[in-house]
């Protein structure tokens, strides 16, 4: 019996295929320092062979077996490397993507896990699998999932988000966070955390510092302008009333616009720009935490850590330790 079956689709994002093999080949091999099973693991597509990826790589795969009778390996399905709502729905209805789409759903009716990062998570949408559920993707193509999947709690700030069998990861690099957090579940803490050690990754629980609110908003115009507005006016930014009496609207038809652009209120939006700010600053300045906190508008450094612990998983030192060490 298999613990995870890696189903790789064509044109899937080389980085996230190499990550997930690396990772579980690593976990194989340092399983008996951990002095647990190694994980069995098979990589396979719809029609097995030689899966062409993006930018012209090839992988070799086996051909994806009817589901035997109590099959429990977790299905694991890399990043596409899409980014346009068009190229994801053309993905969606080919032959291929059709029939994983059905395995997915059978396959967790069957009492099976599933797991997808980045576009990938857009597949488990097809199949049925995000209605009434938390989950997370890219950030930038969180707000196109949550216009697909309206039942979906899309929570664009978390790098992984387990709901039941299903599993979701953000943007592609957060193949090597699924990947830990579900040798963690299937294997154990300690073949996860030595695989960890010896591929020196580090554990990021949140997608949040990284959002970049206009990219976010893809072009969005009304987005732009006011997150430049917000960062302009710090370390006073302005207050959702304001920002509505300057964009000459209601504060309820700023919130309806912002919503439908991010997926995020207006003030979560001014929050993701001061949170920006911050980071910057820590990472590129010698001012201390109390005076970066005061610089992005907050009276003291303990507003500015419980937000970031909040939105981002992390402390504020941990920004600048990170650029320390590199």
């Amino acid at each position: 019996m298999y613990d995870f079956t890696v189903l790789v689709l064509e044109g899937a994002y080389p980085s996230s295929v190499a990550a997930t093999r690396d990772i579980l080949a690593a976990a194989g091999a340092l399983a008996a320092r951990a002095k647990v099973a190694a994980p069995r693991w098979r990589l396979c597509s719809v029609e097995g062979g030689p899966v062409r990826l993006l930018g012209g790589l090839t992988v070799d795969t086996s051909r994806l077996p009817a589901r035997a009778k109590g099959e429990r390996s977790t299905w694991v399905l890399p990043g596409l490397g899409l980014d346009t709502s068009a190229s994801i729905r053309q993905r969606l209805g080919c032959v291929d993507s059709v029939k994983v789409i059905e395995g997915l759903a059978q396959h967790v009716k069957a009492g099976g896990h599933v797991a997808a990062a980045c576009s990938a998570v857009f597949l488990l949408h097809a199949a049925g699998l995000l209605r009434g559920r938390r989950a997370t993707t890219s950030w930038w193509l969180a707000p196109l999932l949550k216009r697909m999947e309206p039942d979906c709690l899309v929570d664009a700030d978390r790098m992984v988000c387990a709901d039941g069998p299903v599993i979701t990861a953000g943007a592609a690099f957060a193949q090597t966070d699924l990947m830990l957090y579900l040798l963690r579940q299937r294997c154990g803490s300690a073949l996860a955390d030595i695989v960890s050690r010896m591929l020196l990754i580090d554990g990021r629980q949140a997608q949040a510092p990284y959002i970049v609110p206009e990219a976010l908003a893809s072009g969005n115009d009304l987005v732009a302008r006011l997150a430049a507005k917000v960062e302009s006016a710090l370390p006073n930014p302005p207050t959702v009333a304001a920002l509505a009496q300057a964009f000459c609207m209601s504060e309820r038809t700023l919130s309806r616009h912002i919503q439908k652009a991010t997926g995020k209120s207006t003030l979560a939006l001014v929050q993701s720009v001061r949170l920006r700010r911050a980071r910057a600053l820590l990472e590129t300045s010698r001012m201390t935490v109390a005076q970066v906190a005061e610089a992005v508008g907050y009276q003291d450094s303990t507003a500015l850590r419980r937000l970031m612990r909040r939105v981002a998983g992390a402390n504020p030192g941990q920004y600048r330790t990170a650029v320390a060490a590199t």
